[in-house]
Protein backbone atom coordinates (compact mmCIF):
# COMPACT_ATOMS: atom_id res chain seq x y z
CA UNK A 1 0.00 0.00 0.00
CA UNK A 2 1.42 3.36 -1.05
CA UNK A 3 1.82 5.93 1.74
CA UNK A 4 0.22 9.35 1.43
CA UNK A 5 2.55 12.04 0.10
CA UNK A 6 2.20 15.67 1.10
CA UNK A 7 3.04 18.11 -1.69
CA UNK A 8 5.73 20.63 -0.83
CA UNK A 9 7.09 23.89 -2.21
CA UNK A 10 10.55 25.27 -1.41
CA UNK A 11 11.19 29.03 -1.62
CA UNK A 12 14.69 30.42 -0.96
CA UNK A 13 16.86 32.87 -2.87
CA UNK A 14 20.07 31.18 -1.70
CA UNK A 15 21.08 28.36 -4.06
CA UNK A 16 23.01 26.41 -1.43
CA UNK A 17 20.16 26.62 1.09
CA UNK A 18 17.68 25.53 -1.57
CA UNK A 19 19.82 22.53 -2.45
CA UNK A 20 20.14 21.52 1.20
CA UNK A 21 16.38 21.76 1.71
CA UNK A 22 15.69 19.80 -1.44
CA UNK A 23 18.13 17.08 -0.39
CA UNK A 24 16.67 16.78 3.11
CA UNK A 25 13.03 16.85 2.02
CA UNK A 26 13.73 14.13 -0.55
CA UNK A 27 14.81 11.92 2.37
CA UNK A 28 11.46 12.32 4.16
CA UNK A 29 9.20 9.60 2.78
CA UNK A 30 5.92 11.39 3.49
CA UNK A 31 6.91 14.52 1.51
CA UNK A 32 6.97 15.12 -2.23
CA UNK A 33 8.61 18.22 -3.76
CA UNK A 34 6.35 19.85 -6.35
CA UNK A 35 8.15 23.17 -6.88
CA UNK A 36 11.47 24.83 -6.03
CA UNK A 37 11.47 28.65 -6.29
CA UNK A 38 14.24 31.23 -5.98
CA UNK A 39 12.05 34.05 -4.63
CA UNK A 40 8.62 34.92 -3.31
CA UNK A 41 7.18 36.01 -6.65
CA UNK A 42 7.96 32.68 -8.29
CA UNK A 43 6.53 30.91 -5.25
CA UNK A 44 3.31 32.94 -5.48
CA UNK A 45 2.95 32.02 -9.16
CA UNK A 46 3.58 28.34 -8.43
CA UNK A 47 0.96 28.34 -5.65
CA UNK A 48 -1.64 29.70 -8.08
CA UNK A 49 -0.91 26.92 -10.56
CA UNK A 50 -0.84 23.86 -8.32
CA UNK A 51 -2.12 22.50 -5.04
CA UNK A 52 0.49 22.56 -2.29
CA UNK A 53 0.15 21.18 1.23
CA UNK A 54 3.30 22.56 2.89
CA UNK A 55 5.53 25.53 2.04
CA UNK A 56 9.09 25.65 3.34
CA UNK A 57 10.02 29.29 2.85
CA UNK A 58 12.91 31.61 3.60
CA UNK A 59 11.83 35.01 4.95
CA UNK A 60 14.38 37.45 3.50
CA UNK A 61 13.93 37.13 -0.25
CA UNK A 62 13.99 39.79 -3.01
CA UNK A 63 10.76 41.15 -4.56
CA UNK A 64 8.46 39.36 -2.12
CA UNK A 65 9.52 38.20 1.35
CA UNK A 66 8.28 34.97 2.88
CA UNK A 67 5.96 36.88 5.20
CA UNK A 68 4.58 38.98 2.33
CA UNK A 69 4.06 35.78 0.36
CA UNK A 70 2.00 34.26 3.16
CA UNK A 71 -0.01 37.45 3.69
CA UNK A 72 -0.81 37.66 -0.02
CA UNK A 73 -2.57 34.28 -0.05
CA UNK A 74 -6.32 34.01 0.58
CA UNK A 75 -6.13 30.31 1.41
CA UNK A 76 -2.57 29.50 2.35
CA UNK A 77 -1.04 26.05 2.70
CA UNK A 78 0.73 25.22 5.94
CA UNK A 79 3.87 27.37 6.21
CA UNK A 80 7.22 26.56 7.79
CA UNK A 81 9.51 29.58 7.84
CA UNK A 82 13.27 29.11 7.66
CA UNK A 83 15.59 32.03 8.37
CA UNK A 84 19.09 32.98 9.42
CA UNK A 85 17.59 35.55 11.79
CA UNK A 86 15.98 34.26 14.98
CA UNK A 87 14.42 37.69 15.63
CA UNK A 88 11.92 36.99 12.83
CA UNK A 89 10.33 34.22 14.92
CA UNK A 90 7.93 36.35 16.99
CA UNK A 91 6.50 38.14 13.95
CA UNK A 92 6.21 34.93 11.96
CA UNK A 93 4.24 33.15 14.69
CA UNK A 94 1.75 36.05 14.70
CA UNK A 95 0.92 34.92 11.16
CA UNK A 96 0.07 31.42 12.46
CA UNK A 97 2.93 29.59 10.79
CA UNK A 98 3.24 26.04 12.02
CA UNK A 99 6.98 26.22 12.75
CA UNK A 100 10.08 28.43 12.50
CA UNK A 101 13.55 26.99 11.83
CA UNK A 102 16.78 28.91 12.31
CA UNK A 103 19.45 28.19 9.71
CA UNK A 104 21.53 26.13 9.28
CA UNK A 105 18.82 23.51 8.80
CA UNK A 106 19.41 19.96 10.00
CA UNK A 107 17.53 16.91 8.81
CA UNK A 108 16.31 16.15 12.34
CA UNK A 109 14.91 19.67 12.81
CA UNK A 110 13.27 19.62 9.38
CA UNK A 111 11.64 16.26 10.13
CA UNK A 112 10.22 17.68 13.37
CA UNK A 113 8.69 20.61 11.46
CA UNK A 114 7.36 18.31 8.72
CA UNK A 115 5.73 16.00 11.26
CA UNK A 116 4.08 18.96 12.99
CA UNK A 117 2.80 20.28 9.65
CA UNK A 118 1.41 16.88 8.68
CA UNK A 119 -0.28 16.44 12.05
CA UNK A 120 -1.88 19.88 11.68
CA UNK A 121 -3.18 19.01 8.19
CA UNK A 122 -4.68 15.73 9.38
CA UNK A 123 -6.23 17.27 12.51
CA UNK A 124 -7.78 20.04 10.41
CA UNK A 125 -9.28 17.48 8.02
CA UNK A 126 -10.66 15.47 10.93
CA UNK A 127 -12.23 18.50 12.62
CA UNK A 128 -13.74 19.76 9.38
CA UNK A 129 -15.25 16.34 8.74
CA UNK A 130 -16.65 16.25 12.25
CA UNK A 131 -18.25 19.68 11.84
CA UNK A 132 -19.78 18.73 8.51
CA UNK A 133 -21.14 15.44 9.82
CA UNK A 134 -22.63 17.02 12.92
CA UNK A 135 -24.06 19.96 10.93
CA UNK A 136 -22.94 22.45 13.57
CA UNK A 137 -21.98 25.64 11.78
CA UNK A 138 -20.97 27.61 14.84
CA UNK A 139 -19.19 24.86 16.71
CA UNK A 140 -15.86 26.65 16.75
CA UNK A 141 -17.36 29.79 18.27
CA UNK A 142 -19.31 27.81 20.85
CA UNK A 143 -16.20 26.05 22.06
CA UNK A 144 -14.09 29.19 22.20
CA UNK A 145 -16.77 31.03 24.16
CA UNK A 146 -17.00 28.15 26.62
CA UNK A 147 -13.29 28.40 27.33
CA UNK A 148 -13.45 32.16 27.77
CA UNK A 149 -16.43 32.32 30.11
CA UNK A 150 -16.70 29.13 32.16
CA UNK A 151 -14.53 29.31 35.26
CA UNK A 152 -13.61 26.16 37.17
CA UNK A 153 -11.26 25.88 40.11
CA UNK A 154 -9.25 22.95 38.86
CA UNK A 155 -10.37 21.91 35.37
CA UNK A 156 -11.90 22.86 32.05
CA UNK A 157 -13.51 21.06 29.11
CA UNK A 158 -12.44 20.82 25.49
CA UNK A 159 -14.28 19.37 22.54
CA UNK A 160 -12.31 16.66 20.78
CA UNK A 161 -14.05 15.09 17.78
CA UNK A 162 -17.58 14.35 19.05
CA UNK A 163 -16.68 14.21 22.74
CA UNK A 164 -16.32 16.75 25.54
CA UNK A 165 -13.16 15.94 27.48
CA UNK A 166 -12.52 17.08 31.04
CA UNK A 167 -8.95 18.33 31.49
CA UNK A 168 -7.67 18.79 35.05
CA UNK A 169 -5.22 21.69 35.44
CA UNK A 170 -2.78 19.59 37.47
CA UNK A 171 -2.58 16.98 34.70
CA UNK A 172 -1.47 19.43 32.01
CA UNK A 173 2.28 19.56 31.37
CA UNK A 174 2.26 22.07 28.53
CA UNK A 175 0.10 23.38 25.71
CA UNK A 176 1.41 23.82 22.20
CA UNK A 177 0.09 26.03 19.42
CA UNK A 178 -0.75 24.40 16.10
CA UNK A 179 -1.90 27.50 14.24
CA UNK A 180 -5.68 27.74 14.76
CA UNK A 181 -5.57 24.66 16.99
CA UNK A 182 -3.85 23.79 20.25
CA UNK A 183 -2.38 20.53 21.48
CA UNK A 184 -2.45 19.71 25.20
CA UNK A 185 0.17 17.34 26.63
CA UNK A 186 -0.72 15.65 29.92
CA UNK A 187 1.18 13.73 32.60
CA UNK A 188 -0.17 10.42 31.29
CA UNK A 189 1.66 11.14 28.02
CA UNK A 190 -1.67 11.79 26.31
CA UNK A 191 -2.21 14.46 23.67
CA UNK A 192 -5.48 16.26 23.05
CA UNK A 193 -6.00 18.51 20.03
CA UNK A 194 -8.72 21.13 20.17
CA UNK A 195 -10.03 23.82 17.85
CA UNK A 196 -9.14 26.65 20.23
CA UNK A 197 -6.23 29.04 19.78
CA UNK A 198 -3.39 29.22 22.30
CA UNK A 199 -4.35 32.86 22.93
CA UNK A 200 -7.85 31.88 24.08
CA UNK A 201 -6.55 29.07 26.26
CA UNK A 202 -4.03 31.46 27.81
CA UNK A 203 -6.83 33.91 28.65
CA UNK A 204 -8.79 31.16 30.41
CA UNK A 205 -5.77 29.96 32.41
CA UNK A 206 -4.48 33.44 33.32
CA UNK A 207 -5.25 33.07 37.02
CA UNK A 208 -3.93 29.50 37.25
CA UNK A 209 -0.39 28.12 37.50
CA UNK A 210 0.31 28.47 33.79
CA UNK A 211 2.69 30.77 31.94
CA UNK A 212 3.51 31.55 28.32
CA UNK A 213 7.23 30.84 27.84
CA UNK A 214 7.32 30.98 24.05
CA UNK A 215 5.11 32.23 21.22
CA UNK A 216 3.99 28.61 20.73
CA UNK A 217 4.04 27.22 24.27
CA UNK A 218 2.32 27.57 27.63
CA UNK A 219 3.66 25.51 30.54
CA UNK A 220 2.30 24.38 33.89
CA UNK A 221 4.67 25.98 36.42
CA UNK A 222 4.10 23.14 38.88
CA UNK A 223 5.73 20.67 36.47
CA UNK A 224 9.03 22.54 35.99
CA UNK A 225 11.98 20.29 36.77
CA UNK A 226 14.81 22.58 35.63
CA UNK A 227 15.98 25.25 33.22
CA UNK A 228 18.69 24.00 30.89
CA UNK A 229 21.73 26.03 29.84
CA UNK A 230 20.63 25.90 26.19
CA UNK A 231 17.41 27.86 26.86
CA UNK A 232 14.86 25.11 27.43
CA UNK A 233 12.42 24.40 30.24
CA UNK A 234 12.55 20.77 31.34
CA UNK A 235 9.22 19.45 32.58
CA UNK A 236 8.04 16.29 34.33
CA UNK A 237 8.52 13.17 32.24
CA UNK A 238 11.58 14.61 30.50
CA UNK A 239 9.64 16.89 28.17
CA UNK A 240 11.49 20.01 27.01
CA UNK A 241 9.95 23.28 25.84
CA UNK A 242 11.84 26.24 24.33
CA UNK A 243 12.11 29.40 26.44
CA UNK A 244 12.16 32.59 24.40
CA UNK A 245 14.17 35.66 25.36
CA UNK A 246 10.98 37.73 25.56
CA UNK A 247 9.49 35.47 28.25
CA UNK A 248 12.64 34.50 30.19
CA UNK A 249 12.61 37.49 32.57
CA UNK A 250 9.05 36.81 33.76
CA UNK A 251 9.82 33.14 34.41
CA UNK A 252 13.08 33.94 36.21
CA UNK A 253 11.21 36.38 38.47
CA UNK A 254 8.99 33.52 39.65
CA UNK A 255 11.94 31.16 40.09
CA UNK A 256 14.00 33.74 42.02
CA UNK A 257 11.14 34.18 44.49
CA UNK A 258 11.41 30.49 45.32
CA UNK A 259 15.16 30.00 45.25
CA UNK A 260 17.00 28.99 48.43
CA UNK A 261 19.77 31.34 49.53
CA UNK A 262 22.39 31.23 52.28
Amino acid sequence: MMSLKYKCLIADDNLLDRDVLEMYISKIESLQIEAVCNDGLHAAAALQQQEIDIVFSDIDMPNLTGMELLQSLKQAPVFVFISSYAEHAAESYSLDVIDFIVKPVTLARLMKAANKAIEYIEVKKKIETTLINSNVEGDKNVETKALDTQQFNDHFFIKENYDYIKITHADVLFIESMGNFSRLHTIENKKHVTLVSLKNIEAHLATQNFMRVHKQYIINLKHIVSLSSNGEVILSGGHSVPLSINHKAALMEIINKNILVR
